[in-house]
C-alpha cells in the first residue's frame, strides 16, 4: 500500500509516520532523511544538495524529486510505502504524480492529520530537539528521561528559536496557503482521507491503523 502523510507543522507527521511504517511493516520514506543520506553517502546528488545547504540555501525541488525518484527503485517499495514530508504544495503533487506514474506505482490514500491551532501551538511551544540525532521530546507530552538529555544518543536538547506562539501562527499561516490547493487536489482525486489528530499520539495512531485497514485488508495489525 502507498501511503502520503500530510499535516501542518505540529500535527505528529514524522512521529507517527515512524510507527506506522513499524506497525504495517513498510518503509517510511522522509525527504529530510533522504537528503541526508545522499549527503552522507557523497552520491552525486547528495554532493549537488551539499552545495546548496552549505551556502545555507534551500535544496531546490528538482534535486529532492531525484532522490525520490532513486528511492522508488529500491526493492523494498515493492510492498508500498508511507512517504512524509512530500509533497508540500501543488507543484510538487504534480511532480509526485509524474514520477509514479513512471514506475507504475500507484498512490493508494493520502492521509491527512487535521490538527487544530490550540494544540499545534500547544506542542510545538514544548518542543525538544537533539542537537546529535534530531530526535524530537516535548517537555510535557514526553519528556526525555534525564532532563535536557536525548535518550538516544546522550546529545544535548534544545528548543528551536522559532517555536514560539507568534512565529508558529506565522507558520500556520504559510502552510495553510500553500496546504489548501495541495489537500483539494487530493480530495478531487478521491485519495484524501482526514484524520482528526488532536488526540494523544497512541489514539491518533489507532485511527490511523484502522484507516489503513478499511483500505487493505492484507495489512490487518
Amino acid at each position: 500500500m502507498n501511503i502520503v502523510l500530510l499535516g501542518p507543522p505540529g500535527a505528529g507527521k514524522g512521529t507517527q509516520a515512524k510507527k506506522l511504517a513499524e506497525k504495517i511493516n513498510l518503509p517510511h520514506i522522509a525527504t529530510g532523511d533522504l537528503l541526508r543520506q545522499n549527503v552522507a553517502a557523497g552520491t552525486a546528488l547528495g554532493k549537488e544538495a551539499k552545495n546548496y545547504m552549505d551556502k545555507g540555501a534551500l535544496v531546490p525541488d528538482t534535486l529532492v524529486s531525484q532522490m525520490l525518484s532513486e528511492r522508488f527503485k529500491q526493492p523494498d517499495v515493492k510492498r508500498g510505502f508511507i512517504l512524509d514530508g512530500y509533497p508540500r504544495n501543488l507543484a510538487q503533487a504534480q511532480t509526485l504524480d509524474a514520477i509514479l506514474k513512471e514506475k507504475g506505482i500507484p498512490l493508494d490514500m493520502v492521509m491527512y492529520l487535521d490538527t487544530s491551532e490550540s494544540v499545534i501551538i500547544q506542542r510545538l511551544s514544548g518542543r525538544l530537539v537533539c542537537k546529535g540525532c534530531g530526535a524530537n521530546f516535548h517537555v510535557k507530552n514526553m519528556p526525555p528521561r534525564k532532563e535536557m538529555v536525548c535518550d538516544f544518543c546522550g546529545g544535548e536538547l534544545y528548543q528551536r528559536s522559532d517555536d514560539n506562539e507568534t512565529t508558529i501562527k506565522t507558520r500556520l499561516a504559510v502552510y495553510q496557503k500553500e496546504a489548501g490547493d495541495l489537500i483539494n487536489y487530493y480530495a478531487a482525486k478521491g485519495k484524501l482521507e482526514r484524520i482528526s489528530a488532536d488526540a494523544d499520539a497512541e489514539t491518533v495512531l489507532t485511527k490511523m491503523i484502522k484507516l489503513v485497514e478499511r483500505h487493505n485488508d492484507s495489512l490487518k495489525i
